[in-house]
């Protein structure tokens, strides 16, 4: 169910951002499937192309870290790691954050290099599905038009091994949308025009979950 609060915050996008009023629903449930991911123990993938290969690098960055909100570590952690090493360890306690697990698919130069080299330069993501993949995760994927080779096969096998799909897309929605639980097709079918408003949206993603799980703000 979608709270008062994540309302709110969509309401307030939509009023920045009146073209995204279309994908709105969209949106609320893209919110209730990622809380629904954390809450029950699982991490959130992000792969794309491009620009969207430095999109999924900025939403994870957004999760695995403060975003807004302070995320001080459990004290249980912090009292072991001052008991482990009164000096270093205290400063690790008063300095570390919560993180929301998320993994980019493109941050691996190494192994994603391996799979292009070794099996097929279209399966990079897939073969990472395959390797960090649980039934409670979710996987993210971006394309502009819908209809990357590299995102469509990493969703395949995303709804394959039983994770959750969302797809930040244009306004077609491409091949896409036939493989997304919840498919955010932006209006728009230009690439730049797109990108444009999936920053907002990923923004908005990421500032309701972590109002969630660590406190409300103004």
């Amino acid at each position: 169910m979608t709270t008062p609060a994540t309302l709110l915050l969509v309401d307030q996008l939509c009023e920045r951002y009146p073209t995204l009023t279309t994908v709105k629903p969209a949106i609320e449930d893209a919110c209730n499937q990622m809380i629904a991911c954390y809450e029950n123990g699982g991490k959130i993938l992000v792969c794309g192309n491009g620009g969207s290969c430095s999109d999924s690098d900025h939403i994870v960055g957004e999760l695995m870290k403060s975003f807004e909100l302070k995320r001080p570590i459990p004290s249980e952690l912090q009292e072991k790691l001052a008991a482990i090493d009164p000096e270093r360890g205290s400063y690790l306690a008063s300095h570390l954050q919560q993180g929301l697990p998320a993994i980019s698919l493109m941050a691996h130069t190494a192994l994603i290099t391996a799979v292009a080299n070794d099996i097929d330069g279209e399966v990079i993501f897939a073969q990472q599905v395959i390797g960090y993949g649980r039934p409670n995760d979710i996987l993210i994927g971006i394309s502009s038009s819908g209809n990357s080779r590299n995102v469509l096969d990493a969703c395949l096998v995303a709804k394959a091994m039983n994770l959750k799909v969302i797809g930040l897309t244009g306004e077609t929605g491409g091949r896409i949308k036939g493989l997304c639980d919840v498919l955010i097709n932006v209006p728009g079918r230009r690439t730049a025009f797109v990108q444009e408003l999936h920053l907002p949206v990923y923004h908005l993603l990421c500032l309701v979950i972590e109002q969630h799980f660590f406190g409300q703000t103004d």
